[in-house]
């Protein structure tokens, strides 16, 4: 079976951004790869103004909410490092019965990489250096500079929201025929594991 991968554009994040960041991109492609009848749930980011759309599942939220989780943890115990959520797609296959394994077999035919470079908010500085005499307001440069990245991320989150959407358009060859009374493709998000 052919596997599509999508790497989506990395994002610079500070830590309170992730958990918004994390489920605005998830919701949106699980939201996009959902078959049956879903209730569509509007949402609003509270810290972009940005809307994505939820499938209205209660168990899927949580599902994706304890990833997330699991996710910032590993963050806090690695701080300033790149980290990748991944979410893949699969067709479960039965395998006739054998000695070593009698489990059904996962054939991932998508998968879909969240990179993310969760950052440091830098101290602020109190713009004096040696070389000058200017004082700058600490507080304002550190404000406007927050703003401006604050901007930027939420220029380059709905560019992945567009890459997602593009290529859920583009890419419809490997997706497998549906199975009655399904609503989603069954799939698993994997975040990095506790000991890297």
């Amino acid at each position: 079976m052919n596997c599509e991968v999508c790497q989506l554009k990395e994002l610079e994040v500070e830590h309170f951004e992730i958990r918004e960041v994390l489920r605005c991109i998830l919701h949106t492609i699980v939201f996009h790869r959902a078959l049956g009848l879903v209730r569509p749930k509007d949402v609003d980011l509270e810290l972009f103004e940005i809307t994505y759309v939820q499938c209205g599942d209660v168990e899927l939220e949580k599902k994706i909410d304890e990833k997330i989780e699991h996710f910032v943890s590993w963050v806090e115990k690695h701080p300033n490092k790149k980290s990748q959520i991944c979410i893949s797609f699969y067709e479960v296959k039965s395998k006739p019965p054998s000695w070593f394994s009698n489990k059904p077999e996962h054939l991932v035919w998508e998968q879909w990489y969240v990179n993310l470079n969760v950052t440091q908010h830098p101290k602020p500085h109190s713009g004096k250096s040696h070389h000058t005499k200017v004082v700058v307001d600490p507080g304002e440069s550190a404000s406007e500079e927050r703003g401006s990245r604050r901007v930027a991320l939420e220029v380059s989150l709905l560019e992945v929201m567009f890459q997602i959407i593009k290529f859920v358009n583009e890419k419809k060859d490997h997706v497998p025929p549906i199975s009655e009374g399904v609503i989603y493709f069954p799939h698993e998000i994997t975040v990095p594991r506790k000991f890297q």
